[in-house]
């Protein structure tokens, strides 16, 4: 897995859609949602994922995105539920707009500790039903869009 520059990425995000993936991670009828510390989305609830690098299965991605982003090691793939597209305004780079191509996927778990979650993507987290999340001010419509017909 090769990791961009920050010159290359940059053009990336500026003359291309990024390919994503949404993990919804359900407890019952509950879904984990983190508020985002980077842009785009920054200040809002939102799922756990990230981007497939270069050369990465996505097999391989969402096993290390949830690694990354909940220290959970996983041995099956969640289930694939559909794809969406993002688009915003913003990224991390200024005046650059970013679109995402991003395929959703959905994971069971038992108890999350969220002392024990990393603190470099998000830095609260929450669960929340469908109705909450659709109700919710601080949950970034496109989470919203994944319930909605």
């Amino acid at each position: 897995m090769k990791k961009l520059d920050e010159r290359l990425f940059k053009t990336l995000v500026e003359n291309s859609p990024l390919i994503s993936i949404d993990i919804l991670i359900k407890n019952e009828n509950r879904i984990l949602l983190g508020k985002r510390i980077n842009k785009p989305a920054k200040g809002y609830f939102f799922s756990i994922g990230g981007r497939i690098m270069k050369n990465e299965s996505i097999s391989l991605a969402i096993k290390r995105i949830m690694r990354n982003e909940l220290n959970i090691e996983i041995k099956n793939t969640p289930r694939f539920l559909d794809v969406f597209e993002h688009f915003y305004e913003d990224s991390i780079f200024s005046a650059i707009s970013t679109h995402y191509v991003g395929l959703l996927y959905e994971y069971e778990v038992g108890i999350i500790d969220f002392k024990c979650l990393p603190k470099d993507q998000h830095n609260e987290y929450k669960w929340l039903s469908i109705n909450q999340i659709l109700m919710d001010s601080q949950v970034h419509e496109n989470v919203k869009n994944y319930f909605r017909d």
